[in-house]
């Protein structure tokens, strides 16, 4: 400015003296939720470009609620508040329109910008369990009328080889229907059912509701073992999905972007697709509340009505989950330390984690604290039309057709038709008790996954899941 005269000598040395005089410490480079900034920034070079996005500018209105947020990050800082604790993690959907309106993780920002909530894949244990739900529901098979054998499995399946199925405690609870199954997350009878309805069947299920991580349609995905995982923001988007009557919205972050000269977009989302019939995911919905008012996922209950949910432990307690919805709002809350050796949770604060510990708990407390308006679910006006179900591994099988009618009072439905022509029905030497075995279920991988191995927070090789 001096050597083009718009100021003096003097003063263009008084100002030189002075620098800038811009205090850094007022924040003007502080991100206050740093985590869900960078996903928002990532979004909106998916969207515009990186030039553009890095040119600046731009003012963007987020789909946070800063309450919701803030009640998220002191849940899981009361829940595990010390150092040497496992990290946990959460994100929040509304159901009615995508929008991501919390997206927290407990780590520090300073040392790690790894976002485990909308990045880190982990084994998703017994949360999967109502992916199986919702693909049997589909078939037609009545959860309250089908039954299966609660015992230990030790399979030869021709397609995937030997798998070993067993419930976390090795305590079995006999003939038992998928409601009993469901509120007892019996890891047993979920294979068995796994097997009838057809895994690439709850693989599709699942990818259809929201999960985008990949899966490989083996039977032990049903149980939660998977040879990547899934992270909180995808299973969280799936849940949402059964919150909302089985319409399926991409999870949205952004809700407009304002350019520099005053054009206004809102980036481009697909339009809500139903991926499964309302009748459908309200019978999910009533089972997935059982499991929130008597099963296993109780500490997450905090008397609403409208609420249901599912815990997920994997094998060797290295992650804890606890998923649930209500109309208005879906959750997913994981907990388990981000290295990628697998440390075991069995002594926090005293206490071996499963899902139904401190995940049900910060479940709670961020519904709770935030006071999230009890909203329940109405029922559909299309009725659900569903039979008991007799696969290869029910409990029990009518030997024709005509005997389906006759136990049922009505006709063989389409799903257990299939089922009986292609198992030719219950095979009792499928499987046998396997006395003595270990409690665990690792899935029986195509050849070139290998048996087993790590999961570092990218993913890793499937362990399985414990079964609460």
């Amino acid at each position: 400015m001096a050597d083009l005269g718009y100021i003096s000598h003097e003063q263009a040395l008084r100002a030189r003296r002075h620098g800038l005089e811009l205090n850094l410490d007022q924040g003007y480079f502080d991100k206050r939720q740093p985590y869900f900034f960078d996903y928002v920034e990532n979004e909106l070079i998916k969207a515009y470009g990186v030039d553009t996005v890095r040119k600046g500018g731009l003012h963007v209105y987020t789909t946070i609620e800063p309450r919701l947020q803030g009640i998220g990050l002191e849940a899981m800082r009361s829940a595990l508040p010390y150092s040497e604790d496992p990290s946990s993690a959460l994100v929040s959907i509304d159901p009615r329109n995508g929008h991501i309106e919390a997206m927290a993780s407990s780590s520090s920002y300073d040392q790690s910008q790894f976002n485990l909530a909308a990045q880190g894949r982990r084994q998703p244990g017994s949360t999967f369990k109502a992916f199986v739900l919702t693909t049997a529901i589909k078939q037609g098979i009545d959860p309250y009328s089908t039954y299966y054998t609660s015992k230990h499995l030790d399979l030869n399946l021709p397609e995937w080889g030997h798998w070993e199925v067993s419930t976390a405690d090795e305590g079995y609870l006999g003939r038992i229907n998928l409601q009993q199954a469901t509120v007892a997350s019996d890891n047993t009878v979920f294979a068995q059912l796994d097997l009838d309805v057809g895994p690439q069947n709850v693989a599709a299920t699942a990818k259809s509701m929201g999960i985008e991580s990949e899966l490989d349609g083996i039977p032990a995905e049903g149980i939660g073992g998977l040879r990547i995982g899934v992270s909180p923001l995808e299973l969280t988007d799936a849940y949402a999905t059964l919150a909302a009557g089985g319409i399926h919205r991409d999870p949205v972050a952004i809700r407009r972007v304002e350019f520099p000269g005053g054009r206004v977009e809102r980036p481009d989302r697909p339009d809500p697709k139903r991926v499964v019939p309302e009748a459908v995911a309200y019978q999910v919905w009533r089972l997935l509340h059982d499991n929130i008012t008597e099963g296993t996922g109780t500490a997450a209950y905090t008397g609403c009505p409208g609420q249901g949910g599912k815990t997920g432990t994997t094998d060797n307690f290295t992650d804890a989950w606890f998923a649930g919805i209500q109309p208005n709002l879906a959750t997913a809350v994981w907990v388990g330390y981000p290295q990628s050796n697998g440390i075991e949770m069995t002594s926090v604060h005293g206490t071996t984690v499963f899902g139904g510990t401190f995940p049900a708990e910060i479940w709670h407390s961020l519904y709770s604290d935030a006071e999230v308006p009890c909203e329940e679910f109405s029922e559909p006006k299309q009725p659900i039309s569903w039979a008991p179900f007799y696969g290869q591994f029910t409990a029990s099988t009518p030997s024709s057709a005509d005997s389906f009618s006759a136990k049922k009072g009505g006709e063989e439905s389409e799903a257990e038709r299939l089922g009986r022509e292609a198992t030719g029905g219950y095979n009792p030497d499928a499987y046998a008790p396997g006395v003595g075995q270990e409690p665990t279920h690792v899935p029986p991988p195509p050849p070139e996954y290998g048996s087993g191995g790590g999961a570092d927070v990218g993913g890793g090789a499937a362990a399985g899941d414990a079964g609460n």
